[in-house]
């Protein structure tokens, strides 16, 4: 098992070892690295994880990051942000939770005149401990060691104090589940504060292309076809792994750069709940609820948040054909999208009711 001293120790050390290889290269002011501690509480959002609520968690993100300075619109528009990778471990000081490693892809944003940095990361991470029925029954958090995490990080900065180096402190969020792809998947929300270091490979700050003439992004109404899928398992553990398909259509309306308001519908196709209703009206001697339809129905609203050719889309759903009961008839998503042209994109997102997840979903989609 790793130790939160042998991590910090490798953090240090890589980060050290950039220093020179970077100092030497002439686009030097474009990149800067960071490290931040973090030290919170376990977020008790349901009360499956009450019992695991017994320690503080504590852990460290290390991020390499590349700024931008106007040379495309985007980067304009949304005051010059840094994107970037990033490595977490977390430690929670629990047997029963262990602990995560996990890789991110980043983008920084700033305000208040740049003293104040917005991070929003998405990524994947291993956990050390997860479900065993046998050896770790207690962690109802993980049931794989393969998780989907994102964090969020909120620092007040001070750059340069001293021949590149500042400091920054300030709040963070750090989210782990592995979207019901195994139970058990009640997943772990940390919220913590930090401390930590920066170091700008260039004392000197690069000139900022300063902001042309707003473009007109307002679109009139596209039409869009999407499929997503995957696999995932329901609450009851022992019922296996399925696979799952929706289908669905919305029409969408782009009033600027950033923003795209979304109206649609989506059928979907659970072969996990197919499973649960079999098992349930066994265990509980229901021969009606046998007959009872898996699949369900419904509509939902969203916004799409534009930056470049990634987009962040947040629905928000309601069940107009829900037959099963499963969880809440609303449901909320949110992921992540990529144009591969402007009329053709991928997708990564996560469904949940609450705070539970109910699938991590891969798809594409048709912009007409």
């Amino acid at each position: 098992m790793f130790t939160f001293a042998a991590v910090a120790k490798l953090f240090l050390i890589t980060l050290l070892c950039a220093f020179p290889v970077f100092a030497q290269t002439e686009a030097n002011s474009h990149y800067f690295v960071d490290a931040n501690y973090y030290y919170g509480s376990l977020l008790v959002q349901n009360k499956n994880v009450a019992q695991l609520n017994r320690n503080q968690p504590e852990g460290i993100i290390l991020g390499f990051n590349k700024k931008t300075f106007g040379e495309k619109y985007w980067q304009q528009e949304y005051n010059y942000p840094d994107w970037g990778i990033s490595l977490g471990y977390q430690n929670f000081n629990s047997q029963v939770l262990g602990e995560n490693i996990s890789a991110y892809g980043h983008f920084n944003f700033y305000f208040f005149s740049r003293k104040l940095q917005l991070r929003i990361a998405q990524g994947i991470g291993v956990n050390t401990n997860p479900f065993d029925l046998e050896t770790n029954f207690k962690n109802n958090a993980y049931g794989s060691s393969v998780l989907a995490s994102s964090y969020f990080l909120l620092n007040y900065q001070q750059k340069n104090i001293y021949k590149g180096l500042g400091l920054q402190a300030g709040l963070s969020f750090i989210h782990h589940s592995n979207g019901s792809f195994r139970a058990p998947n009640s997943g772990t929300n940390v919220f913590a504060v930090n401390v930590g270091l920066r170091y700008d490979f260039d004392e000197k700050e690069t000139a900022y292309i300063p902001l042309e003439e707003k473009q007109n992004f307002n679109e009139p109404l596209h039409y869009n076809l999407f499929l997503r899928g995957g696999a995932n398992e329901g609450d009851i553990v022992g019922l296996g792994r399925h696979p799952f398909l929706v289908v669905g259509a919305f029409v969408d309306k782009r009033i600027s750069y950033k923003s795209t308001f979304q109206l649609g519908a989506e059928v979907f196709f659970s072969k996990f709940l197919e499973k649960e209703i079999e098992y349930r009206s066994v265990a509980f001697f229901d021969e009606d609820f046998a007959d009872t339809d898996y699949k369900r129905v419904a509509v939902f609203g969203g916004y799409e948040l534009r930056i470049s050719r990634f987009a962040i889309p947040m629905q928000l759903g309601y069940y107009v054909y829900w037959p099963s009961k499963y969880e809440s008839p609303v449901y909320e998503r949110i992921g992540a999208k990529y144009y591969f042209l402007e009329n053709l994109y991928g997708l990564f997102t996560v469904k949940a009711h609450g705070a539970n997840a109910e699938a991590i979903e891969f798809g594409v989609g048709i912009r007409l």
